[in-house]
């Protein structure tokens, strides 16, 4: 890709953007980035122009000859680009607290990936991300999209169905901590060689077996999650609870800590409803947070990632995103957990699902491994009902119709009622009128109808 390496970040202004920093700083001698682009929207001028400061500081600290850019206009940043990376929140953390709130207020959990909240973060998001797509296309065709802008499993599939770009991968942060997690138990050392058969979809994986130096020590590991007495829970956001020994046993996979919301429904939902009666949401608890991180992020001697976004719940994003750009940069066909159309490669699935799985990954993208072809028979199913409901919501988020947003609800087995689906349906297109502008006829039509 010749002497100059050029990345652009969409969603700039985001507090990770000091962690993702860190990472190409880390990293500079085998990915040397001579350009930062910072991209934002308008309403988070005020958070870009602080990141873009402190990002300042710490390449002056790093003493690496990469410069840093910031802007609103995202066409003259993607001149040139070699990688783009998105961590968009449209509506940012408000429109996050509705997602949560909106379904709490009616008895149904509110999270911010999964059930209504994630239909409806989808709706927003998905539109966006084809929107950049198209501007990829028209102005650096072949720069990377690596995106870890949550729901990422259902943006992943929207992109791949409905758009014909293909240089599109999708990252998350939860397969590098459970790596962490499982590195951390088994005590191992960086000259330890760690592989790991990771299969399923984004926020609902299952990790099947776990080598170190070519030798399974998955039998010990398991043990441990059985018997509680390990947790694989790798997430600030998410209650840590401990799944039933019954079921690890059962099962024979370790599931991501995600997989709470679908085997312990009742327990999370007594536990969000018991915050939200109290009167918080995880949305209130960020936002707190990230107020806290952009006073210290302001401060003009700071010129490192403080330890305090660790707390943000999104730790170890860069070491995901890094190494993904990493690895297709210099060819470097090393496993990774990533997002991407499988295309045939597991057998007992339609071969154009996206999924998230163990990848080999070079400058060609990113190949499922040879260890997987099979999914496991027995999350097979609830495999099908996530991914029928993520195929409804990226249509939903493409048609702007109403049957369709009731229909991605309908299928989500954390909507218990199609009356239910209706009424979230409504009150949650009618919340977020502002950044769903492909629903505008359909909300003129609800409004038209509310007043009759």
């Amino acid at each position: 890709m010749g002497h100059k390496l050029k990345i652009v970040t969409i969603g700039g202004g985001s507090s990770y953007t000091p962690e993702l920093l860190e990472g190409f700083l880390r990293r500079y001698h085998e990915l040397p980035v001579t350009e930062l682009w910072l991209v934002d929207v308008e309403e988070g001028q005020e958070k870009l122009d602080i990141i873009h400061a402190l990002c300042e500081r710490m390449v002056a600290k790093a003493g690496v000859p990469m410069r840093i850019y910031k802007t609103l206009d995202r066409r003259a940043a993607l001149q040139g680009a070699d990688f783009v990376t998105t961590q968009l929140r449209v509506g940012q953390l408000k429109a996050r607290e509705k997602d949560e709130r909106i379904p709490l207020s009616h008895g149904y959990l509110g999270q911010e990936t999964n059930g209504a909240g994630g239909l409806f973060k989808g709706l927003r998001t998905i539109p966006v991300i084809i929107d950049i797509i198209k501007d990829v296309q028209e102005i650096c065709s072949n720069a990377w999209i690596i995106n870890f802008t949550n729901p990422a499993g259902m943006v992943t599939e929207a992109i791949y169905r409905h758009t014909n770009f293909k240089r599109f991968i999708g990252v998350c942060n939860i397969p590098i901590g459970m790596k962490m997690f499982i590195g951390d138990v088994l005590r191992l050392t960086p000259q330890d060689e760690l592989n790991i058969d990771l299969f399923g979809l984004n926020h609902l994986v299952f990790v099947r077996d776990v080598r170190v130096n070519g030798k399974s020590r998955f039998d010990e590991l398991l043990e441990g999650v059985a018997t509680g007495t390990l947790s694989a829970n790798s997430v600030k956001n998410i209650t840590d609870l401990p799944f039933n020994e019954g079921l690890i046993r059962s099962l024979r996979l370790i599931p991501c800590s995600y997989l709470l919301y679908y085997f312990k429904p009742k327990e999370m939902l007594a536990i969000e409803m018991g915050e939200y009666y109290k009167g918080g949401t995880r949305a209130q608890v960020v936002q707190k947070i990230e107020q806290q991180l952009f006073k210290l992020y302001k401060d003009p001697n700071l010129d490192v990632k403080p330890k305090e976004l660790e707390l943000r719940g999104g730790a170890y994003y860069s070491d995901a995103a890094c190494e993904v750009i990493n690895a297709i940069y210099n060819n470097k066909n090393t496993e990774h957990y990533v997002n991407i159309p499988h295309n045939g490669h597991i057998d007992n699935i339609p071969p154009e699902w996206c999924i998230e799985i163990t990848c080999t990954l070079g400058q060609d993208g990113a190949q499922p491994t040879s260890r997987i072809t099979h999914f496991d028979e027995q999350v097979l199913g609830l495999i099908h009902t996530i991914k029928s409901f993520e195929i409804a919501a990226s249509l939903a988020a493409i048609s702007g119709d109403f049957n369709d947003v009731q229909l991605a609800l309908n299928l989500n087995p954390l909507i218990h009622s199609d009356n239910d689906a209706e009424l979230l349906a409504r009150k949650m297109l009618l919340a977020h009128e502002k950044w769903l502008p492909n629903f505008t006829n359909t909300i003129r039509d609800l409004k038209t109808s509310k007043g009759k």
